[in-house]
């Protein structure tokens, strides 16, 4: 299986397991900022950790926040291995371009619409730095 990913924020190659979330979620109150485990009550996935994976986001739900838990999980060391995006969420993506701006390594950010995602669930997979997918 080769995809290709839109670049929304370039980096290096990456490779690693696939979290790809089946529903929407906000960074704000919904992934804990010093460990990566998501704490959302009602989300399906509430308990999985997005640490050091590769993040399949099917969507997001706004608040202007998101870029602080994000920028904290980069800190922390507890940021995914890269983020891929059904759409771009600008917000989101400011909590990467400020982490790199402080000369933090940040992960990358691609988009990949949801139906795509949905192939990669629970697999290991490589991107390479112009966004190929490969999965094993």
């Amino acid at each position: 299986m080769a995809l290709k990913a839109e670049i929304l924020l370039p980096g290096n190659a990456v490779s690693g397991a696939c979290l790809a979330l089946t529903a929407p979620i906000s960074f704000w109150g919904g992934v804990d900022p010093a460990s990566g485990a998501i704490i959302d009550a009602r989300h399906p996935e509430r308990g999985q950790n997005i640490a050091g994976r590769i993040l399949a986001l099917p969507g997001t739900i706004g608040s202007s926040s998101a870029s602080a838990v994000l920028l904290e999980l980069v800190h922390a060391g507890k940021a995914p291995t890269a983020l891929l995006m059904d759409a771009p969420d600008a917000i989101l993506l400011l909590g990467l371009v400020v982490a790199r701006e402080m000369g933090w390594p940040t992960p990358p950010a691609f988009r990949l619409p949801a139906a795509d995602q949905r192939a990669l669930a629970d697999r290991r997979i490589a991107i390479s730095a112009e966004g190929l997918i490969t999965a094993a």
